[in-house]
């Protein structure tokens, strides 16, 4: 008499199969709806978990296999962030392009990005992503790994980011170039007490610049000056001003400030002015981000511009590609350009 294989699905998922079988889990998603665009040998590795653990997909699994909804959610930390705003804008014209529209979630708060996460998986979207928020952790917290990862399931996820324990595609900004496009033009005009103002140290893009920053210092045989370095920022203007204030009240006088964004360089220029000094003559002052503050501050900022159009196009092509099933690179990035205008100039000299 014949034994009923018994049936081991119960608590496997789509991304327990990917991992087993060494593929994403939209892949997964793919063999079981059997649509187009795996290679056989996918399908065979995919079919052996499948049949080992007799695994039947939800419904919900299914029915986002088998249909699209032509939407995108999007998840930003802070819209009102002009860098933000200027990237969505971009991600909003390349999803038109492509046939998409996107569904914007702004995540302000770190724990509303696990929420939002949900919510977009219960709409049913096509796919989600990320910008900002938990995504830019110079360590990835692992509870959030496992959300993304029961996300994907039945949504990809690309990410301006990274998270780490995931098989999500990544798109970011080469950050330490933009420290090299920077240093390279500060030192070129003979500065080298150089200060770099605003960002936290847990957030990848920050340590990213710190360290480069460090290393260029040295490359040049400067010694590196931690009063010039502030790692209890924020990106935001009340921070660059408190920083810039507690800099200069200390006697502390950089002949260039690098601003950790254009909100933090707003800032910064406000205390250095009222500090009796002018930009540039006694300090130059450089930033990131090159939205319309960099031209609507007096005087205008030299500014690292990350080329949105690309960025965003990236991003979402990058999303497409997956949604499709074609095979696409785990990280890509972005290359960065420093827009010269009258904030920097030649180092003063005592």
């Amino acid at each position: 008499m014949a034994t009923r294989r018994k049936d081991v699905s119960k608590g496997i998922t789509i991304y327990d199969i990917a991992r087993e079988a060494g593929v994403s889990g939209s892949t997964v998603s793919r063999v079981l709806a059997g649509t187009v665009g795996v290679s056989e040998e996918k399908k065979i590795r995919v079919m052996r978990v499948v049949e080992k653990y007799n695994f039947r997909p939800n419904a919900l699994a299914r029915g986002l296999a088998n249909s699209r909804s032509h939407i995108i959610g999007i998840i930003t930390a802070d819209i009102c962030n002009p860098y933000y705003g200027e990237l969505f804008i971009h991600c909003e014209k390349a999803a038109a392009r492509a046939g998409y529209v996107l569904l914007l979630f702004n995540s302000e708060k770190r724990e509303s990005d696990s929420f939002f996460l949900e919510k977009l998986q219960e709409q049913k979207v096509d796919g989600i992503i990320q910008i900002g928020g938990m995504v830019d952790d110079l360590v990835t917290d692992m509870a959030y790994a496992e959300r993304v990862n029961q996300v994907m399931t039945t949504v990809p996820v690309v990410v301006a980011g990274k998270v780490e324990g995931t098989d999500c595609r990544m798109v970011r900004i080469d950050q330490a170039m933009t420290m090299d496009l920077i240093m390279e033009h500060l030192l070129s005009l003979g500065h080298e007490r150089i200060a770099l103002v605003g960002g936290r140290m847990d957030v990848l893009s920050t340590y990213v610049k710190l360290m480069r920053y460090k290393q260029i210092l040295r490359e040049n045989g400067i010694a590196f000056d931690p009063s010039l370095v502030s790692e209890d920022g924020g990106y935001n203007k009340e921070s660059g001003y408190r920083l810039m204030n507690r800099m200069l009240d200390k006697g502390i006088l950089p002949t260039a400030v690098i601003a950790i964004n254009e909100p933090a360089a707003a800032g910064a220029l406000q205390s250095i002015q009222e500090h009796g000094y002018k930009v540039p003559e006694d300090i130059s002052l450089v930033s990131y981000d090159n939205t319309y503050i960099a031209e609507f501050l007096t005087p205008h900022l030299t500014s690292i511009d990350y080329d949105y159009e690309t960025f965003g196009k990236k991003l979402v092509d990058t999303m497409v590609a997956v949604i499709e099933g074609r095979d696409v690179e785990l990280l890509q990035t972005v290359t960065p350009r420093l827009v010269i205008r009258d904030s920097s100039g030649p180092c003063r000299r005592s």
